[in-house]
């Protein structure tokens, strides 16, 4: 039997490399693809193929998934979506410039390469798209506005792909972490920063005492629920080997506990234990 081939997108740390290095121990071809160069070249340097590919960028979509298709022979066994980023702040903070690129990042990328992958899949007669959502894609969070937004509208478009791919040999998964270790918190404040005219905002005190304070906090692991990567590798192994692929994967305690509260709940009440929370 031949390789399987993956290709897994936000490779440059987190889940992404988690996942690389785990599939690939598990005897897959994995092409660990990054946004920027610098990161593809030390993938590289540590034995993966790794195609530049930026959601950002459409030219980088064709070139990269073009390089991979030419590494194996026109074929390609599963799709890994996973780069992403966050962009906290309040709603009425946002600029409408700044969602435009997150929603670009963490939706419209997706969607071009996912498009550009299901043609090869549907030749081949198989294939598995696995992407990955949040807790935030069925329930929602101050401050989160525009990242719950990209992950509410990917739970509603994989759904969507989902069904309609329902009579094919192809599936499609979600997995929905909740508190992962990552470089999310530094890559949020980054974003932050940038477009977040926090001082003159009208939550500015909510910014100092709350996002402000996490994001000059150095301890990685603020959550006591809070995982390793490998724990959504778990979850990813299941959705990508599994005869039969489920459609949702949780993971952690709260992503669990937040489908249950938002299940059985009254909005009222929903609200107040978030906000709580």
């Amino acid at each position: 039997m031949s390789q399987k081939s993956l290709l897994i997108t936000g490779c440059s740390s987190g889940i992404g490399l988690a996942a690389a290095q785990t599939m690939r121990d598990r005897g897959w071809r994995v092409f660990a693809s990054c946004r920027s160069q610098k990161d593809c070249k030390r993938l590289i340097k540590q034995g993966f193929e790794s195609p530049l590919i930026d959601y950002c960028a459409p030219d980088t979509i064709r070139s990269g998934l073009k390089d991979v298709l030419e590494a194996t022979g026109g074929t390609l066994d599963a799709l890994f979506n996973n780069g992403a980023r966050g962009l906290p702040g309040a709603v009425e903070d946002l600029p409408a410039a700044g969602l435009r690129t997150l929603m670009e990042s963490n939706l419209i990328g997706w969607h071009d390469l996912t498009q550009q992958v299901l043609p090869v899949m549907r030749q081949q007669g198989h294939g598995r798209i696995v992407n990955n959502s949040s807790v935030l894609g069925y329930v929602s969070l101050r401050y989160r506005g525009a990242y719950v937004a990209s992950k509410h509208a990917l739970e509603g478009w994989s759904d969507c792909l989902r069904l309609e791919l329902r009579d094919t040999p192809l599936h499609v998964s979600l997995i929905q972490p909740g508190p992962i270790t990552s470089a999310m918190r530094r890559n949020n404040a980054t974003q932050f920063f940038h477009w977040i005219d926090w001082e003159n905002s009208p939550h500015a005190e909510a910014y100092r005492t709350g996002l402000l304070k996490r994001f000059s906090q150095k301890n990685s692991s603020l959550d006591p629920f809070e995982l390793p990567a490998s724990a959504v590798c778990n979850k990813l192994i299941h959705a990508l080997e599994a005869p039969r692929p489920r459609a949702r994967y949780r993971v952690t305690k709260p992503a669990h506990f937040m489908n249950v509260l938002r299940r059985t709940l009254p909005t009222e009440i929903l609200d107040w234990v978030i906000a709580k929370g």
